[in-house]
């Protein structure tokens, strides 16, 4: 009985840290800030990739 509730109360411990740990939910927050700044970098460069190749086609024919 007493390995059961050494158990028990280890688990209880654990949970307590758990809930008060926020490193793992600030490091999400991170990463989802960090993938939405991707994005927009992304679609950025490609909006700006095509507009510059249609802006190196015209110059091409002017030659």
């Amino acid at each position: 009985m007493r390995k059961r509730s050494s158990l028990r109360f280890t688990l209880k411990v654990l949970r307590r840290r758990l809930a008060a740990d926020q490193q793992g939910a600030t490091a999400i927050e991170y990463a989802l800030v960090a993938t939405g700044v991707g994005a927009a970098v992304a679609a950025t460069v490609y909006h700006l990739g095509s507009t510059t190749a249609g802006l190196y086609s015209q110059l091409s024919s002017l030659f």
